[in-house]
């Protein structure tokens, strides 16, 4: 799971040796003193104390000044300076795919902001490249200098062929091998199709029974209060879907385990604030709570990694040692682990992170080697993110359209009423909308997208299967000329365009084809910024501080261009199993009712 150089030896192996320094008779590698410690597992800091560690884990934690090992020894000295002293964050929930980068890359920003280890739902790249995807995942993940777990893709595709086209198909047969064959996958990833679980369909609880007879936890990713005890039943345990007081008050009485999205405030991952108010207004115990990333682009992992959302936390009335608890030992604790990460006592791990008062990470120790200090990588974490895991060539093939393609409807000729998709912040629900269109003479699609504040939406599918295209309107999205493109639409990732004129829309589509995959914002013909994406059309194979500038640089023009839904929430616009409606390469879906609907009916 990690390079030689930060490797930790199992437990088991070092007992007697951690014990031999525990009491004294064995030097510790290194003493980190002068620290205030953080306990997580009765949430205090204590005063003036000192941590030993010997071979990659804690062996004691003393009162400062207690190590008598000799000046000029083996035994390294860091002088914490009074800072607090806590266990590197643990992140329940994320989509490293969502990061732009790969795994390798995606260490440096997680390190910086104190997160050591992650459990990650691959399902993106599973969408595009089947099994073998996951497992070149894995293997990155290995590489990387960071403890990365695998949650399964439980849902791929996250419909089924009938409602979209996926470049895999994750049958529970694959998913039993995964288990079997790789020890880093300890879990069942968000079972995203929480209707058809509902509903009783076969392959749904036959893949939910690939994860409960190995005994491994299943995550859950459920909208409506209506099917959270059904999502229960069915042995789903865990969520971070909450996105109200009420709602995670029902899953947390119905023993599923609640992660507390904090996304920044303007993205569709912010739910936090309102889901925390089950803690903080309605009394629940948060023992069962933890709080998550989710989704992060390169630019805000940076800015908003797992440390603002525990700080997020704080500002919504939690201490800030139950906060960081949550940040650590609970998710430690949900996946069994506690015994190994989470907390700051003998024999867990050295991953360790020093805060200012404000929580803010300055350095952290990850297997007890320092790989950031006073706010910047070391050149032991710079070295390994050198070295990063190379993906093979068919990571690199993944984008495939044919030449041509009408990318908007025929204008109507007569009245119709358009099913429309209207967005509205934050962006994870979409609003079906019924708009009578009545065309005037000689007006064109110019003046009628004007007057009812609409823009056009195309899917195109681009694993080389079906050829599919599939057009749709959206309002009020904003965008006030040209184009934009993704092919990061979820879940099974086909392109996504939108545009106010088809030449904009195939000069962005040819930009997305030409760079392999990624995201691009078209004005006038020309290509104005760009990330591109050419591992599986989703990730960037370059460090993570150059695909966060170009990410920045996007933004900006995405924003210049009008365009009221970030582009992470225009990627969500194919994803249909949140409700209301969405579109997908087979056409406009409403959710949950699960049927697809054409674009127009007579008026």
């Amino acid at each position: 799971m990690s390079l030689t150089r930060f490797s930790v030896p199992p437990l088991h192996r070092v007992t007697r040796t951690l014990a031999a320094v525990a009491m004294g008779r064995e030097a510790p590698d290194l003493v980190i003193t002068g620290a205030r410690i953080l306990s997580t597992f009765t949430e205090r800091i204590h005063e003036g104390r000192e941590v030993w560690i010997k071979s990659g884990r804690i062996a004691a934690v003393k009162p400062a000044g207690a190590c008598k090992a000799p000046r000029g020894s083996a035994t390294r000295r860091f002088d914490a300076r009074g800072g607090i002293l806590a266990p590197g964050l643990v992140d329940p929930h994320i989509h490293i795919e969502s990061s732009m980068m790969t795994a390798c890359a995606y260490a440096e920003p997680a390190l910086l902001n104190g997160t050591t280890t992650i459990f990650c739902d691959s399902h993106e790249i599973g969408n595009v490249c089947d099994a073998k995807g996951i497992e070149w995942m894995l293997e990155d993940a290995r590489q990387a200098p960071l403890s990365i777990f695998l949650t399964v893709p439980s849902t791929v595709p996250a419909t089924g062929p009938r409602f979209e086209t996926a470049g895999g198909d994750l049958t529970p047969a694959k998913i039993g091998r995964i288990f079997d064959r790789w020890p880093e996958a300890v879990g069942l990833g968000e079972k995203m199709d929480f209707v058809q679980v509902a509903m009783g369909d076969r392959r749904s609880h036959a893949v939910l029974a690939e994860a409960l007879r190995r005994g491994l936890p299943v995550s859950g990713h459920i909208y409506g209060r209506e099917f959270v005890a059904a999502g229960a039943a069915s042995g789903i345990s865990d969520t971070h879907e909450a996105i109200d007081r009420e709602i995670s008050d029902d899953f947390l009485e119905c023993g599923v385990w609640v992660f507390l999205r904090g996304g920044p405030p303007t993205t569709p991952w912010n739910s936090l604030p309102q889901a925390i108010k089950a803690v903080t207004e309605l009394g629940a115990n948060p023992k069962r709570v933890c709080v998550c990333t989710d989704d992060r682009d390169a630019d805000d992992l940076f800015l908003f990694g797992m440390d603002w959302v525990v700080r997020s936390a704080v500002r919504a009335g939690l201490a800030p040692e139950a906060a960081w608890s949550m940040g650590s030992l609970h998710s430690a604790t949900r996946f069994g682990m506690d015994g190994e990460i989470g907390g700051l006592a003998p024999a867990r791990r050295a991953d360790l992170v020093l805060l200012d008062d404000s929580l803010k990470p300055q350095c952290t120790w990850y297997g007890g080697e320092l790989v950031v200090r006073n706010r910047r990588i070391t050149p032991v974490l710079d070295r390994a993110l050198s070295r990063r895991y190379r993906y093979p060539r068919a990571a690199y093939r993944t984008v495939t359209f044919s030449a041509g393609l009408g990318l908007v409807p025929k204008l109507p000729t007569r009245p119709v009423t358009a099913n429309v998709i209207r967005t509205a912040l934050p962006g994870i629900i979409l609003f079906h909308d019924r708009v009578e269109l009545r065309p005037r003479a000689g007006e064109g699609w110019a003046g009628l997208l004007a007057r009812h504040r609409l823009c056009f939406v195309t899917v195109v599918e681009r694993h080389g299967l079906s050829g599919a295209v599939a057009h749709g309107l959206l309002r009020d999205f904003g965008l006030r000329e040209g184009a934009v493109a993704s092919s990061v639409g979820h879940d099974a990732h086909n392109i996504i365009v939108a545009g106010r004129n088809e030449p904009d829309m195939r000069r962005a589509l040819a930009e997305i084809k030409r760079m392999r995959g990624g995201v691009c914002v078209v004005r006038a013909g020309r290509v104005v910024a760009k990330v591109a994406l050419p591992v599986a059309g989703l990730m960037s194979d370059r460090r993570a501080p150059e695909v966060a500038r170009a990410t920045t640089r996007l933004k900006r023009a995405w924003k210049a261009a009008g365009c009221t839904l970030p582009y992470m929430g225009f990627n969500l616009i194919p994803l249909s199993v949140i409700p209301e409606i969405r579109i997908t390469d087979k056409g406009l879906v409403t959710v949950p009712g699960m049927r697809i609907v054409p674009l127009f009916e007579p008026a």
